[in-house]
């Protein structure tokens, strides 16, 4: 037997789980990184926007100062410098005028890639036909540089302002961040797939008791029942599976007494019939009347037997669902005078009347047999259970969408502790009797639980309204609608 075991649902839950955190991880590591590094680079053009600001007011400081451009232009490439960025100056045909020198630190000249890569910028630079300001990154061998150029008129010359700034430390900071997020995006997917499937496993950890509880539940063990963990979910769904463990255990309990309580019916009649027939077989020679008399006995038993065969077999259908019955269009009242005059020879034999109360016009479209057959068993029982000189009542009524049969005796009465059973397969108040009186029916105390299914079946419901001594009345209510 395969062991159950919630693993495909646990893997499926972590990876919805992984899924649902890498995707908004991931989107949102890649917007940081969009947003940062666009930050970077604002960064960098409002620099290079400053720096060619301040070039600029002190070149004008230095044109009042020397007589011609070029000479300020050089005094202000010699007096303002900023490390990391060069500044060039182009005429209006975009040739070179001049460009930031070198730094000198600590005595020495350091000659920076910056302004080796400025120079061959120029050229790309003079084929930029945008208009000025503008703003672009342009690369080189040693790598990429933002650019910003501003036109400028000094001293009547229209001159082009650009500031080179390398993009290198911005490059390695980035990268920095790319290399972060590649290894901390999936350090913490791994690490949201082990807490997922952690916590996975511990919530369906009741799922397996249950199950393993469920599998050792069986048809002799029907009186055990599930876990309940937690008042969660996962202990709601394991109450309601009790509840259905005791419908079910509640149905075979029933089933075990229905199919002894009819070996013990059936057991009356078949013991009669085995015991009429060995001891007319015993004797050889038997007069006429002597084996008239024992095939009276075999008959009634026989005919008991039927009646008991044909009620459980009714019973069998209606538990399959197989008990649908032919619906036509008929008249209740018709159906309640038949029922009446069929069991008026059976009251008669007791010396109890039957009397008709009110009677509707009742339209319906039902089976009439089934129905005049809750008829049949609620007049039988009535009129069994009715002393000599006592009247049965039936009448009808129509309420508010109902029609209802009423049936009731002068009889002593059911006992308040039978009231809840009296629907019950085989449930009898007084046995004895029902098995010698005259009857109609079976008398094995199944009359009143096929009356019951076939008005249910019918849409409708059969109650016991009251019961005292003196005093017993049953009501069938029947849905106008239908």
């Amino acid at each position: 037997m395969r062991r159950f075991g919630p693993r495909s649902v646990r893997a499926s839950l972590t990876l919805w789980y992984v899924l649902a955190l890498s995707v908004p991880l991931v989107a949102f590591a890649l917007i940081s990184y969009i947003a940062y590094e666009r930050t970077l680079w604002g960064r960098t053009d409002a620099f290079n926007r400053d720096a060619l600001a301040v070039f600029a007011r002190e070149l004008e400081a230095e044109r009042r100062q020397f007589p011609g451009v070029r000479d300020a232009i050089a005094a202000t490439l010699n007096e303002v410098r900023f490390r990391e960025l060069d500044v060039l100056v182009l005429d209006s045909t975009s040739t070179l005028i001049a460009m930031s020198a070198p730094l000198r630190e600590n005595g020495g000249l350091t000659q920076r890639a910056l302004s080796a890569d400025s120079l061959a910028l120029v050229t790309t630079l003079r084929a930029r036909t945008a208009p000025l300001p503008w703003v672009t990154t342009l690369s080189t061998s040693n790598g990429k540089y933002r650019v910003s150029a501003q036109a400028r008129a000094i001293g009547g010359e229209r001159v082009i302002l650009a500031a080179v700034y390398p993009l290198m430390e911005v490059s390695s900071t980035l990268q920095r961040i790319r290399r972060l997020f590649l290894l901390a995006i999936p350090l913490l997917v791994a690490v949201a797939a082990a807490g997922g499937y952690f916590l996975a496993k511990r919530s369906f950890a009741p799922v397996t008791a249950m199950a393993s509880r469920a599998a050792e539940i069986g048809a002799t063990t029907l009186h055990e029942r599930l876990p309940v963990a937690a008042d969660d979910e996962l202990g709601a769904l394991a109450r309601v599976l009790n509840q259905l463990l005791d419908r079910l255990e509640n149905a075979f309990s029933q089933q075990r007494r229905f199919m002894a309580d009819a070996s013990h019916e059936l057991r009356t009649p078949v013991a009669i019939l085995q015991a009429e027939t060995d001891v007319t077989l015993a004797h050889e020679q038997r007069s006429q009347n002597e084996f008239r008399r024992s095939m009276a006995v075999v008959q009634d038993a026989a005919r008991r037997l039927t009646r008991i065969v044909d009620d459980i077999f009714l019973l069998a259908r209606s538990d399959a669902g197989n008990l649908v019955g032919q619906r036509v269009d008929l008249y209740l009242e018709d159906v309640v005078h038949d029922t009446a005059r069929a069991v008026q020879p059976i009251a008669d034999r007791r010396g109890v009347r039957i009397h008709m109360g009110d009677v509707v016009e009742s339209p319906f479209r039902g089976d009439a047999d089934l129905l005049g057959r809750v008829l049949l068993n609620l007049l039988d029982n009535a009129i069994k259970h009715s002393s000599a000189g006592g009247t049965v009542e039936i009448s009808m009524s129509k309420d508010t969408g109902w029609y209802g049969i009423h049936v009731s005796d002068a009889g002593p009465g059911i006992p308040a502790e039978a009231h809840a059973r009296i629907f019950d397969r085989f449930f009898r108040v007084d046995k004895s009797r029902a098995r010698a009186d005259a009857s109609t029916t079976s008398g094995a105390g199944l009359g009143l639980a096929i009356a019951r299914r076939i008005v249910e079946m019918h849409g409708g419901r059969l109650e016991l309204v009251s019961s005292r001594p003196g005093h017993t009345e049953f009501r069938v209510s029947l849905p106008v609608a239908a």
